[in-house]
């Protein structure tokens, strides 16, 4: 369930707010001058990993390129071609 708050309150009850967000999956958006400026929510929401089964789904969700796409390629394959070679050790390790 989403609710909004005042930033002035969510201050005041931070303690019981973070209660009723873990235990009752609540999620508040906070506002300040009437504005939306956070939100708190579970934290399981932003956790969530993938299945394999679903990367099919997930890859066909991802927009296509144009016609341009076998150009950048080749571009691409050009910069990497003619890029200096790195050295094996460094200063740092």
């Amino acid at each position: 369930m989403e609710k909004t708050i005042r930033a002035t309150e969510a201050v005041r009850r931070f303690s019981e707010l973070l209660n009723r967000v873990r235990f009752q999956g609540n999620h508040y958006i906070i506002l300040r001058g009437g504005k939306a400026v956070a939100s708190i929510g579970p934290a399981e929401r932003l956790s969530r990993q993938h299945t394999l089964g679903e990367l099919k789904g997930l890859l066909e969700g991802i927009p296509r390129l144009g016609d341009e796409a076998a150009v950048f390629e080749a571009d691409m394959r050009e910069v990497i071609k003619h890029r200096p070679a790195l050295p094996r050790e460094t200063e740092w390790e």
